[in-house]
């Protein structure tokens, strides 16, 4: 396996749109649902904003950190790629199958939902007051109109208010901490030190901001497994697509980084950005 390369190649990543080597509830701050690991939203059909209405677009050849973890992290990218081929993947299927769109839809929604307190305090911590007011606006009506949170109302008319994700992983880096080694763990997928990190902040405070039953081992069992089951399910395309690719390894890794990366400068860039892609 060959070592990291200094920059990323050029990369078409829509926010939103990940391939998770294993799947798992990303940590908001790797928020724009990863294309190669656990960090980002659980959306449906592309439906989250990450970061905010002006999508902007951000070049290619996005400097990495280096991977010095290369062989260790392949490895266990191979282990965990037979797992999704073998296991998880068939499972997603047949959830897909058992489940109609509409309940799958719905359990995302309210999953999200109670994510929604822990955007809403990264929006503030990031000295963002109008998209915090627009955070809460979004929970306030969700959680009450929308039936807890089952139902996006606030994303349709008159509300217009679209779901973006935030979290700890991109305060630390809007303030400048980078990003750390890049790492594939079992359970995570792709991910960094810093989005390792964020995402366990996010996970504790979720807890304290919602309260019971939602602190419950059971919740966060259910959580996790529905959340994962759908996100793979609805990106199998890019899973096949980073399987089919001459080094999967070295494709999910780039892409991560090349992401994480893009959405970190977005939310450096004048007014609220979304990264549409990566592109040269």
């Amino acid at each position: 396996m060959q070592d990291a390369p200094a920059a990323v190649p050029a990369v078409e990543a829509v926010c939103d749109a990940r391939v998770l080597v294993l799947p798992g509830e990303a940590p908001l701050g790797a928020p724009c649902a990863s294309t190669v690991g656990a960090s980002g939203t659980n959306a449906i059909e592309g439906e989250t904003e990450p970061l905010a209405d002006e999508g902007i677009v951000v070049s290619g050849r996005v400097p990495i950190e280096a991977d010095p973890l290369v062989q260790l992290n392949a490895q266990t990218y191979e282990a965990i790629a037979a797992v999704d081929e073998a296991v998880i993947e068939p499972i997603a299927k047949a959830y897909g199958e058992g489940l109609p769109k509409p309940a799958r839809k719905g359990l995302s929604n309210f999953f999200a939902n109670l994510r929604e307190p822990v955007v809403f305090l990264n929006d503030v911590l990031q000295l963002r007051p109008k998209r915090a007011m627009r955070t809460l606006g979004r929970f306030a009506i969700n959680s009450t109109i929308g039936i807890g949170g089952l139902i996006d109302v606030a994303k349709k008319k008159p509300f217009k208010l679209p779901r973006r994700n935030n979290g700890f992983a991109n305060t630390l880096g809007y303030y400048g901490v980078g990003s750390g080694p890049f790492l594939v763990l079992p359970l995570v997928g792709a991910t960094t030190l810093r989005d390792v990190l964020g995402g366990a902040a996010d996970n504790f405070v979720v807890p304290m901001a919602v309260g019971k039953p939602f602190t419950t081992l059971e919740y966060r069992v259910s959580s996790y497994t529905i959340t994962s089951l759908d996100s793979r399910l609805e990106n199998d395309a890019e899973y096949q697509r980073v399987r089919a690719s001459k080094d999967p390894y070295a494709t999910a890794r780039d892409t991560y980084l090349a992401r994480r990366a893009a959405e970190i400068a977005a939310l450096k860039a004048p007014g609220d950005g979304i990264v549409k892609k990566v592109a040269n």
